[in-house]
């Protein structure tokens, strides 16, 4: 999992702060991106264990990222958030049950249709008086397609009930440290930073279903008049509200990235079952899918590459998944059957992602007090979830040691190049 990475500020500064001020900012990508978050997120609490990412100086969520936000600042620990939405175990109240996400919308499905008959007799009017053309015809009977098929409601239900236990709250203005929820107003196309002063009235799980409200899949949500959906449509992270903050460090999570079937070590992937030489053959859904995350990937680099520009004293860590790797491009995005496989897989890969960058990491953490465990990072037995029954090990010790010797090259190519070396 080859995270981006960005580089030092360019005018370096000592903390002001007697610890670093941090921040995190989660990006979304449907139920298996905040699968992929809480995977990376246990992976980072492991290796940093200097950054409490119950006391961070700030965090803004986006879409599945506003999911995983909500739940640390009220508290919840990475591994916590797992339990909760990964294994369903824990207390009743905090299961998170994947069923919730997928809950027809039964009444703008029945409103929608309910308003059929009479655009069928405008149409009808229209066609016979003023010889309207078939297209316009048929535009204004797609007024009575429902806005998404699936119902927020029952996920906004559950995690009002989850935030309304004792030591949670579902009050922006009560937490203990800065929340961000961004949405998008439907009617102008303006971010709606949820959680800001004059945005913070909304509970913080009305903000969330707001946020997620992809549209298509789910309808958009009413907040005070107006109509709000997913933030992901006017940024992928809508990190520049923590920089304002003046953080030391920034944490970036982003689970979507374009898959690269071209670069070494991709190797041959798999689409609809069957092995292909080129992502083309995969169909309609594989060519959407890598159309859309090659333009909101597009987007965050050009975004990042601004914030390094605006906030020099800030340094930032971006962490994704690695463009090579095809287990993450093909999971299905809605789907749970492998929710905890891929949980395991984002947090290996986090894990290996940081062994990678290490050298790279020990100054930049160095420069802000901070450090890696490096013990925790190269211990092979380590897991996010216990191994189910039967299951063998995969690999041997002296894989391990061709895969660590491997991270080790890469670390050093990377230093090189920093240097001009290579």
């Amino acid at each position: 999992m080859a995270g981006t990475r960005m580089s030092p500020p360019s005018n370096p500064r000592p903390s002001k702060h007697p610890r670093p001020r941090v921040g995190l900012a989660l990006a979304g990508g449907g139920p298996l991106g905040a699968v992929y978050e809480i995977g990376a997120l246990c992976a980072l609490e492991e290796a940093l264990p200097g950054v409490d990412f119950n006391a961070l100086d700030g965090c803004v969520g986006v879409s599945a990222g506003g999911f995983v936000a909500a739940g640390l600042a009220n508290g919840m620990t990475p591994r916590q958030l797992c339990a909760s939405f990964i294994q369903n175990e824990g207390p009743p109240e905090d299961i998170i049950q994947p069923g919730l996400f997928v809950s027809p919308a039964w009444g703008e499905i029945a409103g929608r249709l309910a308003s059929l008959p009479r655009l069928l007799a405008h149409a009808g009017l229209e066609y016979a008086f003023q010889r309207q053309s078939l297209l316009a015809l048929l535009e204004r009977l797609g007024r009575a397609l429902p806005t998404g098929l699936f119902s927020n409601a029952p996920l906004q239900a559950r995690l009002q009930a989850l935030l309304s236990r004792p030591g949670r709250s579902d009050d922006f203005r009560k937490l203990r440290r800065p929340l961000v929820i961004v949405a998008t107003d439907l009617d102008s196309g303006a971010a709606a930073p949820f959680g800001l002063p004059g945005w913070d009235a909304v509970p913080v799980s009305q903000a969330v279903a707001a946020s997620a409200a992809l549209p298509g899949l789910f309808p958009p949500v009413a907040i005070n008049g107006r109509w709000y959906v997913d933030g992901a449509l006017k940024k992928t992270l809508h990190a520049r509200v923590l920089l304002d903050l003046g953080l030391d460090l920034l944490l970036c999570l982003n689970p979507l990235v374009p898959f690269d079937a071209g670069r070494p070590g991709a190797g041959r992937h798999r689409v609809l079952g069957g092995a292909i030489p080129q992502l083309v053959q995969g169909g309609l859904p594989v060519v959407l899918s890598q159309t859309f995350r090659s333009l909101i990937h597009s987007r965050l680099e050009i975004g990042l590459k601004g914030y390094e520009a605006s906030h020099p004293g800030t340094d930032i860590l971006l962490f994704e998944p690695d463009h090579r790797d095809p287990e993450m491009f093909l999971a299905n995005t809605f789907g749970y059957a492998g929710r905890r496989a891929m949980a395991e897989h984002a947090y290996q890969q986090t894990r290996a992602d940081l062994r990678s960058r290490r050298g790279e990491l020990r100054s930049r953490l160095a420069r802000l007090g901070l450090a890696l465990d490096e013990a925790a990072l190269d211990d092979p037995a380590r897991r996010l979830l216990p191994r189910g029954r039967g299951h063998k090990p995969r690999g041997t010790r002296a894989g391990y040691t061709l895969r660590r010797l491997d991270e080790v090259l890469s670390d050093l190519d990377r230093l090189l190049a920093a240097r001009g070396v290579v």
